[in-house]
């Protein structure tokens, strides 16, 4: 983890369970502009081969780990000066919290804790700040989602080239492996 990144830690997978939620918090982190995910709970190496593959194919510099437990990466966010953001639905409104948090991107960088089944009491203290986008019952990927555009926009992955061409009708993607030219650079027909 480096400072000035944000990056969220999926507290308490359990394999059994929250397989395809937890592929989401990861997918989610990817594609709204995350500097990475860091799973802890079950070890689960379908899960981790999972998004390992959507990594290398889609964000190559997402970094992608496993640890155990939540505590291990708290701290070792917490010694690279990272702040550590709780979402949940008994935080602070991230209305009121929204300038802060950006701020603290920019400045520090951020490690955002996403819980699966119950979160310990222990984290609502660790967290340097206890965040909410509502205070009713609602997904965490949602959550997560709200947050991170918040924060970012969509500055992760929109307009970067990658396998996907866009189209107002039908799909297209280029083969595996090929990127489209940049637009502006030799060889393009901008």
């Amino acid at each position: 983890m480096m400072p000035g990144g944000v990056y969220v830690l999926r507290m308490g997978h359990r394999a059994g369970r929250d397989k395809r939620v937890t592929t989401h918090v990861a997918l989610a982190s990817m594609a709204l502009g995350a500097s990475g995910v860091i799973l802890s709970g079950d070890e689960d190496p379908g899960l981790m081969e999972s998004v390992t593959k959507a990594r290398d194919r889609w964000a190559p510099g997402f970094l992608l780990e496993y640890s155990k437990g939540w505590r291990e990466p708290v701290e070792r966010a917490r010694e690279a000066g990272l702040a550590i953001v709780h979402l949940t639905m008994y935080g602070v409104e991230l209305e009121f919290l929204l300038e802060g948090l950006r701020a603290l991107a920019r400045s520090r960088g951020l490690l955002v804790l996403v819980g699966a089944g119950k979160v310990p009491r222990e984290v609502y203290s660790a967290a340097d700040l206890n965040v909410a986008v509502t205070h009713l019952p609602h997904s965490e990927v949602a959550a997560l989602a709200v947050l991170l555009h918040e924060l970012l926009g969509f500055r992760g992955q929109r307009g970067s080239p990658g396998p996907v061409l866009p189209q107002l009708r039908g799909k297209l993607a280029l083969p595996r492996g090929a990127r489209p030219p940049v637009p502006g650079s030799p060889g393009s027909s901008s």
